[in-house]
């Protein structure tokens, strides 16, 4: 039998070797906040007869002489400019676009959004208050769900830790690519969040599940035994349901166009870190607390014995 939970340490090492350097972006670079959550102007055009190729720095030199000298510019297809700057007047926007018409050839405006500061703030305070009261919920059904568990407030609590390991996952990519790609987190960002954290949780309460209904099977064996037996009965059922999910996400990020392609991308790194959260993570955190072992940390680790069933 696989002893999957004996190596634990080494998968709680790969984890933070993935969110570090998530964490080191967030600190260094900050996250790459769209017009949803700060407040400004977005403007997309398609140009349908280019009279010389698209040029950023003539973009932004159009914008500057409209008083709008911090821009983010995102050219896809080689025809079609995505604008984020500060809020723009319905006549600096004409302005622009005239200017943008006679630089570049005829266009069409495909998107034009204004979002106020203080509305950008308020969606932005709402977010991290779905987030919040999405953990607090999570923690208090799968308390509730597994009572007649011994310490069922372990399992709520593992389960939010590796929905907080797939949040800091998500977040420290989308510094990343923030920096690296210019992607902006928007209002299509926190909705797939929200996915994972769903994704996340979902699949670990099936493992679970599995703990308890074994841990009545198995009385004499120890619970470290249990646990392995438990994500080995519940491995191929994981890997098939989110493989399924990922090829798909796969397909859409690849051939679904540029408009959803954050967010696809977003979602596919999500349901990759869930899964390996699930499988782990959770169940190991619950080994790790019944056996208390950070009383034993720097002080060596007892032999362990084999986890079979």
């Amino acid at each position: 039998m696989l002893e999957i939970v004996k190596r634990r340490y080494w998968y709680f090492g790969l984890s933070l070797l993935i969110i570090i350097p998530g964490i080191i972006a967030l600190l260094v670079w900050r996250l790459p906040l769209a017009i949803d959550f700060t407040g400004g102007s977005l403007l997309e055009v398609r140009f349908t007869q280019l009279a010389q190729p698209l040029d950023s720095a003539v973009i932004r030199e159009i914008y500057a002489r409209h008083n709008q000298p911090d821009v983010t510019i995102q050219i896809s297809g080689g025809d079609v400019a995505v604008i984020r700057s500060k809020a723009l007047t319905e006549a600096d926007q004409a302005a622009i676009l005239t200017d943008l018409q006679t630089r570049f050839g005829p266009l069409t405006r495909e998107t034009a959004e204004t979002v106020g500061p203080s509305v950008g703030a308020e969606v932005a305070e709402r977010a991290a208050l779905a987030v919040g009261l999405a953990a607090l919920g999570i923690l208090g059904y799968i308390t509730y769900a597994f009572r007649r568990v011994e310490h069922a407030l372990r399992y709520g609590v593992a389960a939010i830790v590796a929905m907080l390991h797939d949040v800091l996952v998500v977040i420290g990519s989308a510094a990343i690519f923030g920096r690296l790609f210019g992607w902006q987190v928007d209002s299509l960002f926190l909705t797939a969040l929200l996915t994972v954290v769903g994704f996340s949780v979902h699949d670990t309460i099936v493992v679970f599940d599995r703990i308890r209904e074994n841990l009545l099977l198995y009385r004499r064996l120890d619970y470290e035994a249990v646990v392995n037996h438990s994500i080995i009965q519940t491995l191929d059922r994981s890997l098939n349901t989110q493989l399924t999910v990922m090829f798909t996400l796969l397909s859409l990020a690849l051939f679904g166009g540029e408009t959803i392609r954050h967010f696809v991308v977003t979602l596919l790194i999500g349901v990759f870190s869930g899964t390996y959260s699930s499988i782990f993570n959770a169940a190991q955190l619950l080994v790790v607390w019944e056996n208390r072992e950070w009383t034993t940390w720097f002080r060596g680790r007892k032999p362990q014995k084999p986890a079979t069933v």
